[in-house]
């Protein structure tokens, strides 16, 4: 029996990937819903933020790094191996994106207008509602771990893989280059060619510096260097760094927020029951995902227990919402790449050490003032790229075009943020109301629909017609209740009439309702059914 090996010198790299990568969520939250003007009184102010919403929410991540470090040292124990690489646990990235502007920003103008709170009681507020939400998707996720292994056994690698491979390629890497690595070149650029050199080529740097240290340090000092420069010759180089510059730290008050009464609690409730079904479909993704990683670790050589893996985010979810969280948790889809980092047990246990000191003490006010994006976003490339071609890597060459059809859905979400961005919650001209609303409707939960339709091509490929109809079928009744397809803004879990009722009467939507879509789902589902009849061989269709 080999000694467990669980500190490496390839751990400091993944300790700095898997810390860029949970910052990285952070910032889009205190972007998305904070402004640095203590006027506005539309969002919230960034201190309230940082020092409210942010220490609860890392207490997930401290509490499920930890779970997560304790399972690799049991699975090192077990198989006798020391090259076991812990799963790692972080904040979930599309999640952030709906709870910001779907769940906080509408609880903050609600307790503003509905029941006449002032600005700073609106803020507690939706805080308020947001970390209930957090609760009760904790619950839900609890719930469903016990069947996390079934799904495993009963989805192909391509289906679990496909959906993984779709959003490392789409979310994780391509919106961070988009978003701040290109629109910043002179830092970002820099910081991933190190990044792509050390990671990805395995290059050693001179001394054997960290490849993501490096890239980081990198980046900070083109940033300010940059920044004098550009101001010393009043010519900009790069951008100045949103925030308020100077602000007192102060520690975070964590409270589990019992203090209010019976009245207040009525309505926090009522309001999070009523974003509920917003953030369903995110619950089943993170679901699907704990499954997608679990699969994709064992892939690695690192086989986990599904159960395990997924109880420990649901629990982790339900603790930070007890204390004021308001994003989920969700183990990251990449454990390969920092296990191809060298990483094994420390990087997660030093992770839930540094993010829980930093975020319960208030040292994360300092990390996004003195931090750039550019500089730091740079490794999520290297993860997407890792992940992408691992699905491929781990998938049977039959299955490939499975793997790349899961994708597409992944593209369609990924098309939709700029159009979002764009369209500022404003309806799209006429001529572009189309094809707006069905990518739209594609994107709606677009990591179940991957798993289903790569699931499906690979039974098809296999000649299993059967089993490819049951896939489709088990779309149909998805897209019949919203879990994917939804046709709504937001997209909602809800019966279909309710779906109907709410469906603005457009010419763009009126042929994709819940109905049109199971619909189209049991056709294609028959027409497998009758090709794997006729075929009439029950054992390759999957059925005996």
């Amino acid at each position: 029996m080999n000694r467990y090996a669980w500190a490496r010198w390839g751990d400091l790299n993944a300790f700095f990937g898997l810390i860029l990568d949970n910052v990285a969520v952070m910032t889009v939250l205190v972007v998305l819903v904070s402004s640095p003007d203590p006027a506005a009184d539309q969002r919230f102010s960034r201190e309230f933020v940082l020092t409210q919403m942010i220490p609860g929410t890392v207490l997930g991540v401290v509490l499920g790094d930890l779970a997560y470090t304790w399972m690799a040292f049991r699975l090192a124990r077990r198989t006798g191996r020391s090259d076991v690489t812990a799963m790692p646990l972080g904040l979930d990235t599309p999640s952030t994106f709906a709870v910001g502007p779907l769940v906080l920003l509408p609880a903050l103008r609600e307790g503003m207008t509905r029941y006449g709170l002032t600005h700073d009681q609106a803020m507690v507020f939706a805080w308020h509602v947001a970390a209930v939400v957090l609760i009760l998707v904790g619950i839900f996720k609890t719930a469903v771990a016990p069947l996390g292994g079934r799904i495993r056994r009963w989805a192909p690698r391509a289906g679990l893989l496909g959906s993984l491979a779709g959003i490392a390629l789409a979310l994780i890497a391509f919106l961070p280059l988009w978003s701040h690595i290109a629109a910043v070149p002179v830092v970002g650029m820099a910081s991933l060619a190190v990044i792509l050199v050390t990671l990805v080529a395995h290059r050693p740097l001179p001394g054997h510096v960290p490849g993501a240290l490096a890239a980081v340090l990198l980046g900070m000092g083109v940033f300010w260097v940059g920044a004098h420069l550009g101001s010393a010759a009043g010519w900009p180089i790069v951008p100045p760094i949103a925030g308020e510059a100077g602000a007192a730290w102060r520690a975070p008050d964590l409270l589990p927020a019992f203090t209010w009464d019976a009245a207040w609690w009525h309505r926090v409730v009522l309001a999070a029951l009523a974003s509920l079904p917003i953030m369903a479909p995110f619950a089943l993704a993170t679901v699907v995902g704990g499954i997608d990683c679990t699969e994709s670790a064992a892939a690695a050589g690192d086989e986990y227990d599904t159960r395990s893996i997924l109880l420990t985010e649901g629990l982790a979810s339900v603790a930070a919402g007890l204390f004021g969280g308001v994003i989920q948790n969700t183990p990251y889809i990449g454990q390969p790449a920092y296990k191809a980092m060298g990483g094994r047990a420390a990087y997660t246990l030093a992770t839930a050490l540094f993010i829980g000191t930093a975020g319960l003490f208030g040292w994360f006010t300092h990390v996004f003032d003195w931090l750039p994006p550019a500089a730091t976003f740079p490794i999520l490339i290297f993860i997407g790229l890792e992940i992408g071609s691992q699905s491929f890597r781990a998938t049977p060459v039959p299955h490939y075009p499975a793997v790349a059809l899961a994708m597409l859905p992944a593209l369609a979400y990924l098309a939709l943020i700029p159009l979002d961005q764009a369209l500022a919650g404003r309806s799209p001209p006429d001529h572009a109301a189309a094809a707006v609303q069905t990518l739209r409707c594609l994107s709606s939960g677009f990591i179940v629909t991957s798993l289903l339709w790569a699931s499906a091509l690979a039974a098809v490929i296999d000649g299993k017609m059967m089993r490819a109809a049951g896939f489709l079928a088990v779309a149909g009744a998805c897209s019949l209740f919203g879990v994917i397809h939804s046709p709504l803004v937001p997209a909602v879990v809800a019966w279909p009439q309710s779906v109907l009722a709410a469906m603005p009467d457009d010419p763009a939507i009126l042929c994709q309702s819940p109905y049109h879509w199971a619909a189209a789902y049991g056709l294609a589902a028959s027409v497998l059914a009758i090709l794997g009849w006729r075929e009439g061989d029950a054992s390759r269709c999957g059925i005996a």
